[in-house]
């Protein structure tokens, strides 16, 4: 029964009561607190009966009990739990059998101002615990590497592999058309704008084996895009256009391919073209360190035509002589990890991820940690839409059964079990918070002092929504460029699927605007944004954001004052009239003279007055312009000292955006 109930039954205050029964070593808290019914009869009859014989029996045994339970207290062995290093407040707090909120108080005396989804220093709390009569035993969490490398590999067990190719170049130098001419299928043709917006990663066989290609987009925009595939790759094809050569994107292949520390094999494209000069492609590249063999260098060049597909066994060949240099070797037998290569939400299958598996094997049921994201292998599907059983070392495939979307370039595990990657997945997003938490800006008064001091900073709120993380990262990378030191551009949040009603809140918050790539808002969220005025603008081709945000940062910077002259009158003759006042008589020279402008009357070469035309007659009519060559009557607001020969200006001001 419940303390106020016993209460009630002996018609006192329970606040009264819990006193009491506490003197008397009943262990209770609260009003509300629960003792069994056997004692809540005893002090029943205690309370109700107070008689020598009823208390002397019922005191003694509290006592007893009291003093037995000070024993136990003291002779069991304190009870031991496990502390994992990091750990957020909610897992101590459940770790500790406490509420989370008494847990929070407790940090906040600590002088420690955490949530719940906040982690705590090993330190504490293993003096939060023998606070509460724990002892605790800290384990240090799994580290990245070390879940990588749980299985070591032996020597003997690795074999062979194919080597994983990335396809680099310049915009529009042929990259996707010599992938299509290599796998005979035709993925230039579906892209919008000829731009490749994701990469893709496909498996080629020829008669002396596998190769692994990942085609990254060929524009500029995407160069976050083009340094993932370098990392992941043993072998860059550089692409250079033979009618075009170097161009500015080949620079950066180059440097993330060098980054990376992997070979270069040149495929000089187009020499199908008349205007094509391979030697002029080749002397360029010898300039930035790419030597031809035939020059004494160590850079292989192959000369091909995507378009009429020349000399592509000739590419390949490379490809294979290079890949035997390196010894590309793996370990097939064991659990598979890899690199995500592209991710996106669809709306039929949920999360779909590709993975490029580089060690072991990924099988059907395999329960794996992907980035901050865990699943179970549903479906395996590979680079041709076939489902798959299994993918070994070097093989791209589609992987269905995640519980969210990764980013691009994130790595994977196989782990034993699937609470085993989920573990992971909540431990890796609670440091993911923390980061988060730990990074984000903090504003003082000196912080506001100084900008104040140097000059408002003004800032473009952007949401990006993509179907893709590639594309999503490689907008936001690009976007984040724009701009100079009067305004900048501050992506506020990324992310993949369809625009929500979460977005627009987000963006009515942060004064934001949403940028939707290759998605679109739902009915209701349209509704939403129009009724928050939210500005939604949705695109297909990259470089048209670009150019829309460009467009509007120059909104964002102060307007250019510029002043344009409409016309030039002279004053031949004065007329003062009563109820009127002076009205100048005038030629109109140069221009028109407009009702309504601004004016300033010159005389001698100085400016007498600046004002507006107040009223305009073409004789007794009333006009709103009056071209050269006729003449007029004007009067001028709040001035009448006009005489012969004076100038009157008649200009506007017009507001000019300026150029960032």
């Amino acid at each position: 029964m419940r303390v106020y109930e016993l209460a009630r039954r002996l018609g006192m205050n329970s606040k009264d009561l819990v006193r009491e029964l506490k003197e008397l070593g009943v262990e209770v808290k609260t009003h509300s607190s629960s003792i069994d019914d056997q004692t809540g009869e005893e002090v029943f009859n205690l309370f109700s009966r107070p008689t020598p014989e009823t208390v002397e029996p019922v005191v003694k045994e509290k006592v007893e009990e009291k003093e037995i339970s000070s024993e136990e207290a003291t002779a069991p062995p304190i009870q031991e739990v496990i502390i994992t290093d990091p750990i957020t407040v909610g897992e101590l707090a459940n770790t500790l059998q406490l509420t989370p909120g008494s847990l929070i108080k407790e940090l906040m005396a600590e002088g420690k101002m955490l949530s719940i989804n906040q982690l705590v220093s090993a330190d504490l709390a293993t003096k939060i615990a023998e606070r509460h009569g724990f002892k605790a035993t800290v384990i240090a969490h799994y580290k990245e590497e070390e879940v990588e490398e749980e299985e070591k590999d032996v020597p003997q067990d690795l074999l062979p592999r194919a080597p994983v190719v990335t396809v680099m170049g310049h915009v529009d130098h042929g990259k996707t058309k010599l992938l299509d001419a290599i796998r005979q299928t035709d993925v230039a043709g579906s892209e919008i704008g000829g731009i490749t917006q994701h990469i893709g990663a496909y498996k080629v066989r020829d008669k002396r084996g596998d190769i692994t290609f990942l085609d990254t987009p060929g524009h500029a925009a995407f160069t976050a895009m083009r340094a993932r595939g370098a990392q992941v790759t043993d072998i860059v094809v550089l692409v250079v256009a033979a009618d075009d050569g170097v161009m500015p994107q080949t620079r950066e292949a180059i440097d993330h391919a060098r980054a990376a520390g992997v070979p270069i094999v040149v495929a000089i494209n187009k020499i199908d073209l008349p205007v094509a000069n391979p030697d002029r492609v080749k002397r360029q590249l010898g300039e930035l360190g790419l030597v031809p063999e035939e020059w004494g260098g160590r850079t292989l060049f192959v000369p091909i035509s995507a378009k009429e597909n020349l000399n592509l066994d000739g590419l390949l060949e490379a490809i294979h002589l290079e890949a035997e240099m390196l010894e590309l070797k793996a370990n097939p037998n064991r659990r598979a990890s890899g690199t995500v290569v592209e991710a996106k939400l669809d709306k039929g299958r949920g999360p779909v991820a590709t993975l490029l598996v580089q060690r072991g094997t990924l099988r059907k049921g395999d329960a794996i940690a992907v980035g901050l994201h865990y699943g179970k292998v549903r479906v395996l599907f590979d680079d041709h839409g076939t489902e798959a059983k299994e993918a070994g070392p070097c093989v791209p495939v589609e992987v269905l059964g995640l519980s969210g979307v990764p980013q691009a370039g994130d790595t994977f595990q196989v782990v034993s079990s699937e609470k085993e990657a989920k573990e992971i997945s909540a431990k890796r997003q609670a440091t993911s918070r923390q980061k988060v938490f730990s990074s984000s800006e903090k504003v003082t008064l000196e912080d506001l002092y100084k900008g104040i001091q140097e000059g408002k900073i003004k800032e473009l709120n952007i949401i990006i929504k993509a179907d893709v993380w590639g594309s999503a990262e490689a907008l936001k990378e690009e976007l984040e460029k724009k701009g100079n030191e009067n305004v900048r551009i501050k992506v506020v949040h990324s992310g993949v699927g369809a625009i929500t009603e979460s977005d627009v809140m987000l963006a009515t918050v942060s004064k934001a605007i949403i940028i939707g790539f290759h998605v679109h808002p739902d009915p209701r969220t349209k509704i939403l944004a129009e009724e928050e005025g939210v500005d939604v603008r949705l695109y297909q081709i990259i470089y048209e954001v670009t150019d829309d945000i460009e467009k509007a940062l120059k909104g964002l910077l102060e307007p250019k004052l510029k002043e344009y002259t409409l016309g030039l009158a002279q004053v031949r003759n004065i007329f003062r009239i009563s109820k009127v006042g002076t009205v100048a008589g005038c030629y109109v020279k140069e221009g028109k003279i407009v009702m309504g402008k601004s004016a300033r009357l010159i005389r001698d070469g100085a400016v007498i007055y600046k004002g507006r035309i107040r009223s305009l007659k073409r004789f007794k009519n009333d006009a709103n312009e009056v071209p050269s060559g006729f003449e007029c009557g004007l009067a001028l607001e709040n001035f009448s000292d006009i005489k012969p020969d004076d100038l009157i200006e008649i200009f506007e001001v017009k507001e000019i955006a300026p150029a960032l």
